[in-house]
């Protein structure tokens, strides 16, 4: 490769034109500029560290004119005479560089997700990122998660609070501390600063979901769903509610190959569960002729409440809340997961049934006298029995039938 010694000037940087081979002008003290094929002027440093000899790249030309690359070439040379390799200092500052770009709170909060596919249902997952990418990310998600202060999150989190949300605002609360933890685990940050955000934000009202618990109530409930005007596949699912009592985002991604109608069962995946394990539900004899008729009706897809646009995907998580508007009940009155305190109520306080039946059959982590948690299987056959009860002194209550307690626990 040609190159050329006697010490560079402006004119002659300017004027270098490339030739049939790349080529070098030499300025002196190991600076070269290195002119491509193409035209490319390249600014290098050639030196000499520990014996060794070696190249540094400082820039391109005219962004980085002959002043500035003679600048560079003497911190180099006090770099070296302080025991200091550029180049080896150059790497690591480039490797902190691509590590703090990849290292954003935002990245390290989609990592921390995708971690999370075995522990989360699809639907937590969509709703817990929403929150993040409308309420975080737009803020700090950019910023290296190392650089992110007490002081940014909370008031991230304090613009929430603004609007009114301060249930939001918790949430996102929890979700930041969420992916700090998993930041600290993966050695990307020494410690979860919300900790220190405790206190901080104004406190949660806590109120109970909305549940009717008297047996008139329930009576004037079930009467109201049998006269319900809107369509007939939410008509099945509000009447199924009270009968099988699972989490309405449970019930409403429920699928025709989970139903076992000659076995009366329904098993729910456990990937649909809250407790990510598999969860069986007795169907009682009410409950197998609404699904069969319903079966005529969507038999032929894969959900058993499909969307009212497209049969593939679930009817909307707001159908039945949006039903029992509807039919004048307000969300102070009766909500969704209102159906599983009237249950429990009512199986544990008027029908004396066992409550670990009932914390079964609510999917609720119910552990025997050794503290080993049961299986899906548990006491199946009891509860079976106790679905059926249930069902019946709903159809009582329905009907205007005079409910006598059970005196002894259901067995």
């Amino acid at each position: 490769m040609p190159r050329i010694t006697s010490a560079l000037t402006d004119v002659k940087v300017k004027n270098a034109k490339p030739s049939g081979k790349p080529f070098k002008l030499f300025d002196g003290g190991g600076l070269y500029l290195l002119v491509t094929q193409t035209g490319g002027k390249l600014w290098r440093i050639k030196y000499s560290f520990n014996g060794k000899e070696k190249l540094l790249s400082i820039g391109i030309y005219p962004t980085l004119s002959l002043s500035e690359a003679r600048d560079k070439r003497h911190e180099a040379k006090k770099k070296i005479e302080a025991g200091i390799d550029p180049g080896e200092e150059k790497k690591s500052i480039e490797a902190s560089r691509i590590a703090t770009a990849e290292n954003t709170f935002e990245k390290i909060a989609r990592e921390c997700f995708s971690k999370m596919a075995d522990v989360w249902t699809t639907d937590t997952i969509r709703t817990n990122m929403g929150r993040l990418e409308r309420d975080i990310f737009p803020v700090i998600g950019n910023r290296p998660i190392d650089d992110i202060t007490v002081k940014d999150v909370l008031e991230t989190l304090q613009r929430v609070e603004s609007r009114g949300t301060i249930d939001s605002a918790h949430r996102c609360k929890t979700l930041c501390s969420k992916i700090f933890r998993f930041a600290v685990a993966t050695d990307r940050v020494k410690h979860d600063i919300t900790t220190n955000i405790q206190g901080a934000l104004k406190p949660i009202a806590r109120t109970h979901r909305a549940a009717i618990l008297t047996s008139d109530e329930i009576a004037g409930l079930l009467r109201s769903i049998d006269g319900y005007q809107g369509t007939f596949i939410v008509k099945c699912a509000l009447k199924l509610a009270p009968l099988l009592f699972v989490r309405p985002g449970e019930l409403r991604h429920a699928e025709w190959v989970e139903i076992d109608f000659e076995k009366a069962l329904w098993t729910i995946p456990a990937g649909k569960m809250k407790m990510k394990q598999s969860h069986i539900v007795p169907l009682s004899h009410q409950a197998i002729a609404i699904l069969k008729e319903l079966n005529l009706l969507t038999g032929n897809g894969g959900y058993v409440f499909p969307s009212f646009r497209s049969n593939d995907r679930p009817m909307s998580n707001n159908a039945v809340l949006s039903a029992l508007r509807r039919m004048g009940y307000e969300k102070d009155e009766m909500s969704g997961h209102g159906f599983r305190a009237m249950a429990r109520t009512i199986l544990d306080e008027v029908l004396e049934i066992r409550p670990d039946f009932v914390e079964h059959q609510l999917a609720h982590a119910v552990r025997d006298p050794n503290g080993r948690a049961y299986n899906r299987t548990s006491h199946l056959t009891e509860r079976a029995k106790m679905m059926q009860v249930w069902a019946d002194y709903l159809d009582g209550l329905k009907t205007g039938s005079k409910v006598i307690p059970f005196r002894k626990k259901a067995a």
